[in-house]
């Protein structure tokens, strides 16, 4: 019985899609995707969080820049409209939030500057958003990898960063592609990349994680407006796709 409300009502709010604002549909998506007793992200007065990642995260941001909430080290990405939303809305915490995602990578890469790109920064929130290149790249990038490598990495990535800092509070975003984009040729994606998603949405629940469900965010977004106005390559968000993925990273985690 449960079920059945609840797949009416997702089917309503999905059904409205096309008439929410960007705000209102975020918190719509997230409600819909959000799992039973899901966790919630707490912060506390000089918290670090640290956004890893690929190019989504990277974003055109100052590799020479290690300075905490910088406009250079943060690009000009979601990460920077997440940093500022939360700066200036918990501004007593004087928070340290720092992007450390690099163009092209996939999971074992992370892996591979871990040490120096992550734990060192001692980080009380780690998101992360990966998983696009790790299909893409065996597309014509001649990457090996399959979703059961992809899986393992990942697992085995956070397995290690949780015995390395017991108390982190783990955000994993899901992967997207948006079909209509100039990149995205629908029938070499699909269904294949919908494998990662599906592990990363399996890994959050594993790792007692935020899950931010972004395909499901930008499946509703283009009921508003078509694809290349979100992402032009179905991968990379424009400036509107940048803003949805903040405020659906901010409403799955609790600091909307």
């Amino acid at each position: 019985m449960k079920d059945s409300r609840r797949d009416f009502l997702k089917k309503g709010m999905l059904a409205g899609a096309g008439a929410l604002m960007i705000p209102e549909l975020a918190k719509a998506v997230v409600q819909e995707n959000m799992a039973v007793n899901a966790p919630k992200i707490s912060l506390k007065k000089d918290s670090v969080i640290l956004l890893q990642g690929d190019s989504i995260t990277d974003a055109g941001r100052d590799y020479s820049n290690n300075n905490a909430n910088s406009m250079q080290m943060l690009g000009n990405g979601y990460s920077l409209f997440i940093a500022s939303q939360l700066l200036t809305k918990e501004a007593s915490k004087q928070l340290k939030i720092y992007n450390r995602g690099i163009s092209g990578n996939k999971v074992y890469q992370l892996r591979d500057r871990w040490e120096m790109e992550c734990l060192a920064f001692m980080p009380d929130v780690l998101s992360i958003l990966i998983g696009v290149n790790d299909y893409w790249h065996t597309l014509g990038g001649g990457y090996k990898g399959t979703a059961e490598v992809y899986e393992n990495d990942y697992r085995n990535l956070l397995r290690y960063t949780k015995e390395k800092l017991p108390n982190i509070q783990f955000v994993i975003c899901e992967p997207f592609a948006l079909k209509g984009g100039s990149a995205i040729e629908d029938e070499k994606w699909f269904p294949k990349f919908d494998e990662y998603r599906s592990i990363a949405k399996k890994l959050a629940a594993e790792f007692n994680a935020v899950f931010v469900p972004f395909q499901a965010g930008f499946d509703a977004a283009i009921k508003q407006a078509p694809t290349r106005y979100w992402a032009y390559d179905g991968v990379h968000p424009d400036l509107p796709g940048r803003q949805l993925m903040a405020n659906m990273w901010l409403e799955a985690c609790g600091l909307k």
